[in-house]
């Protein structure tokens, strides 16, 4: 069996390559990697849904999964992934299960798993579990039987637990501040508008009718275009928009200007630094953060520390060197005195108080950061291994840095959750780093077709 979990997760098109019954099998294995037999009581497992029609029949398969490896399920229905983070957390759960496929489109599914205290899992866990899920296809699994059977609870005021939590999180009012959610149709529908609110800003919601069907279509963090729109037409002081499970935050000026997850961090950076909670005067991004970050934070400063692509890797490094704030371009902030993974609501939250504890504007607070042009092209391959380590590639890529010197960058990377390969380039100027990532793309194109 090939690698299974992705960068975040298990992902695939609903009731095609993610099945019901791999659903079950991924429950049952990691009931039985993660539970511990030694408090008691049964394993104890909190499960959450974004707004997908398919998580109605993903979520019935993995309870009856846990259910089967006599764990007790408390369902929490449809949540923000950083809300079942938490909510796995204050239930001292020893699981908790998320099923979203975060910002892709409608037809994927995904299972996202947090260990006991509400954080993702390491590499080793997650293999673990695969060797489970395989050592199950061929042997049954012990089943208890009679009162060993696990049983089903839903908790229904999960979302004002969640809303409650978020919202006590800052101390400064949003008072006078105007936002438009774009809530992507996805589990923030509710939540996002309810938690801005509470803090005081006055909320135009937009995309926040979800039907099971229109979760991330042309809305969210990855198509901000109706947004910008919203934001000049209702004369709001900034837009923050959600992805399908709201754990990433993008944002827009009052202007109609995008502000990525380079930007947020940079201003969270420099308000926690003055706070003095910014631990070490450290921040923690990807491969993929601009080097516009880069030389904002050094020009503070604020030392940066890099890692792989995904928010689990940031957050690995955030844990193991007791940090406070990391996150990626795309939007996933991580602030561990508050969450044990991305949070966009709540990084919503955090971007406005510093706009009224400060009385500047988002684009005020962004200018923060000259970016460096960059491109990005998502490939579509066969095989993403072979698209990106192909001798023609790797030999494009070589010339291409030798090109850019000391002037930008080339990232070349298979993507964790879908079948393209990512080509980011950093020039002095969009055309030429359009030139070259096209170069490089074509490159890719060739060496595994789609």
């Amino acid at each position: 069996m090939g690698r299974l979990f992705g960068t975040d997760g298990v992902r695939g098109r609903a009731n095609a390559d993610l099945t019901p019954e791999l659903a079950l099998s991924v429950a049952v294995a990691a009931a039985q990697t993660l539970a511990e037999s030694d408090r008691g009581r049964a394993p104890l497992a909190v499960v959450g849904r974004d707004t997908r029609a398919s998580g109605e029949m993903l979520e019935a398969a993995v309870v009856a999964g846990l259910t089967s490896a006599g764990a007790t399920v408390i369902r929490v229905g449809v949540l923000p992934t950083p809300a079942v983070a938490f909510l796995t957390a204050e239930a001292k759960a020893d699981l908790g299960v998320m099923l979203s496929a975060s910002h892709n489109p409608m037809p994927d599914n995904g299972i996202k798993l947090f260990a006991a205290g509400g954080h993702k899992l390491p590499d080793e866990i997650e293999l673990r579990i695969e060797a489970a899920i395989e050592a199950n296809g061929t042997t049954a699994w012990k089943r208890p039987v009679g009162a060993g059977v696990g049983r089903v609870h839903d908790l229904l005021d999960g979302a004002s637990h969640y809303v409650q939590h978020v919202a006590g999180t800052t101390a400064h009012r949003l008072d006078g501040i105007k936002v438009v959610v774009d809530c992507a149709n996805g589990a923030a529908a509710e939540v996002a508008p309810a938690i801005y609110r509470e803090a005081g800003a006055e909320v135009i919601a937009i995309h926040a009718e979800p039907d099971g069907l229109n979760i991330n279509d042309e809305c969210g963090s990855n198509h901000i275009e109706t947004l910008r729109q919203a934001v000049v037409e209702h004369g709001a002081h900034l837009g923050i928009a959600h992805d399908g499970d709201a754990d990433r935050c993008m944002a827009v000026t009052a202007e109609g200007d995008e502000v990525d997850g380079d930007q947020v961090m940079a201003i969270l950076a420099l308000a926690m630094r003055e706070a003095g909670t910014l631990t070490g005067d450290t921040l923690v991004a990807t491969v993929m953060s601009n080097l516009g970050l880069r030389l904002a934070m050094s020009a503070a400063g604020i030392r940066l520390v890099e890692t792989k692509v995904g928010d689990r890797y940031v957050l690995e490094e955030l844990r193991a060197s007791g940090l406070a704030l990391g996150g990626e371009q795309s939007g996933h902030i991580v602030m561990p005195a508050y969450a044990t993974t991305g949070d966009g609501v709540l990084t919503g939250l955090h971007l406005m108080a510093r706009m009224a504890a400060t009385g500047r504007s988002l684009t005020e607070l962004a200018g923060v950061i000259t970016k460096l042009p960059q491109v990005l092209i998502n490939v579509p391959v066969g095989d993403r291994t072979i698209g990106a380590a192909a001798p023609a590639v790797r030999a494009e890529v070589e010339r291409a840095e030798a090109e850019l010197g000391e002037t930008g960058r080339v990232l070349l990377r298979p993507s964790g959750t879908e079948p393209l390969v990512r080509v980011m380039v950093e020039a002095a100027t969009e055309q030429a780093a359009r030139d070259i990532a096209e170069r490089i793309a074509a490159q890719v194109r060739t060496a595994s077709p789609a």
